[in-house]
């Protein structure tokens, strides 16, 4: 526990993942917020070693990578995070083993929360159909084309999963993940 959280979420385990070109608010924010409240948190990504974040306009700082997707399986998660960025999801979406591992996290019914453009690793792994969520705004499009609801709101839950717009959503974002994990 840290002097800023509690230790709500101890025990728990949740996978963030992520590639180069990650929004760096969009993974480190969540993460802090996780592990303040007593979580542990694994970045997993496509490669070892460390990925490198996007900082709204500019490349940002590098984060480490605790596991490989081909190395992880859904029974070790509590939760999985899908930070946004342009970049990050759009290379993920292309990925068999990552599409495969969010399909399989969605339907087992943990809590999977993603923000800005995450929602595209969604729409690959044919899960938001018949489902309300939000994403960046560009994202409508795609969300109604694979059979989604879009709504222009902070943060949407619907079932297990959640979903936000942008970093200024990250606080509402955060405290949706803890409530899926411990209740109201």
């Amino acid at each position: 526990m840290s002097i800023f959280g509690s230790d709500a979420l101890k025990g728990k385990t949740i996978a963030i993942v992520a590639t180069d070109g990650f929004e760096q608010s969009e993974l480190e924010q969540p993460k802090k917020y996780l592990e303040n409240e007593g979580a542990t948190t694994h970045v997993i990504s496509l490669k070892s070693g460390s990925i490198k974040g996007w900082d709204q306009k500019d490349w940002g700082d590098k984060v480490d990578v605790d596991k490989v997707i081909g190395d992880v399986k859904v029974a070790e998660y509590d939760a999985l995070v899908l930070p946004g960025g342009q970049m990050n999801p759009d290379v993920l979406r292309t990925e068999p083993e990552v599409v495969s591992f969010i399909g399989e996290f969605v339907r087992s019914g943990k809590p999977v929360a993603a923000i800005c453009h995450g929602p595209w690793t969604l729409i690959e792994a044919d899960v938001v159909r018949g489902k309300q969520l939000t994403s960046w705004p560009s994202l409508q499009t795609d969300v109604k084309n694979a059979g989604g609801q879009w709504i222009d709101e902070t943060v949407v839950v619907d079932g297990n999963i959640i979903t936000s717009r942008n970093p200024q959503d990250i606080p509402n974002f955060n405290a949706k993940i803890k409530e899926a994990l411990v209740g109201k």
